[in-house]
């Protein structure tokens, strides 16, 4: 099998990092994997801002809702949604940028975003370090784009905390493949006894490092979903020039 899809297969989110640099040659092939990523129509939407300042990353492990590990390790990236550039475009031919009214822009951003992080991820798991994706920097939106000075028509979508791993903590179980892989159409027959599967090893998971008061999959994802546990995304989404009105 091929070494890096074994990485892949491997992925764990690491959430205890050494107090070790990572070099600036190591984040400049990073940063260049991540713009290597496809982006629709050439858009080229995705921008990452590089965060090394320790002050910065205390600031966002308590905007983010409280995560230390993004202070602990060397170096978070922030992806950022941007069609500020886009905005330039049509202001140098003199046209109007209306593709920011709609919610196709903000898909966009965020499928041009994975894509690139993901990058990032593979990446960086080649060469032993740890990352964790951290959504929750739409916790606190607003502030994020004063501390970062994110002009109009952009938006911090997710970061990424990178590290030299302190331990490599127990990998996450999957759901069974068949409820992730669908052939010729959707399926959705098979998926109650799948999930009821899937969230009896996802209890003896939780129980296994200490956290069986989550219970399993269905009861920890409707913690979150019985609410929009995000609420200043839309508002700030708006203000920013993201209408998604259409």
């Amino acid at each position: 099998m091929n070494k890096i899809i074994e990485i892949m297969k491997q992925h764990r989110s690491i959430r205890s990092y050494l107090d070790k640099d990572i070099s600036d040659e190591v984040i400049d092939n990073l940063i260049e994997v991540a713009q290597s990523a496809p982006t629709s129509i050439n858009g080229q939407h995705p921008t990452v801002i590089v965060v090394k300042d320790k002050e910065k990353k205390e600031q966002l492990a308590e905007l983010a809702g409280g995560q230390p590990w993004i202070s602990q390790a060397p170096v978070f990236l922030l992806f950022v949604g941007d069609f500020y550039k886009a905005k330039l475009a049509a202001d140098k031919v003199d046209k109007e940028l209306v593709i920011t009214d709609s919610v196709e822009a903000s898909l966009v951003a965020a499928v041009d975003i994975g894509l690139a992080m993901q990058n990032v991820i593979t990446a960086a798991e080649s060469l032993g370090l740890g990352i964790v994706p951290i959504g929750g920097i739409r916790r606190s939106p607003e502030e994020i784009i004063e501390l970062f000075n994110l002009p109009e028509y952009t938006y911090p979508m997710v970061g990424l905390v990178i590290g030299h791993p302190a331990d490599r903590s127990k990998q996450k179980p999957r759901m069974p493949k068949d409820a992730f892989r669908h052939d010729e159409e959707y399926n959705k027959d098979k998926l109650p006894a799948l999930i009821d599967q899937y969230d009896e090893r996802m209890s003896t998971y939780l129980e296994g490092i200490g956290r069986e008061e989550e219970k399993n999959w269905t009861s920890y994802l409707m913690n979150f979903y019985q609410q929009v546990y995000f609420p200043k995304v839309y508002p700030t989404m708006k203000k920013q020039g993201f209408k998604n009105e259409r």
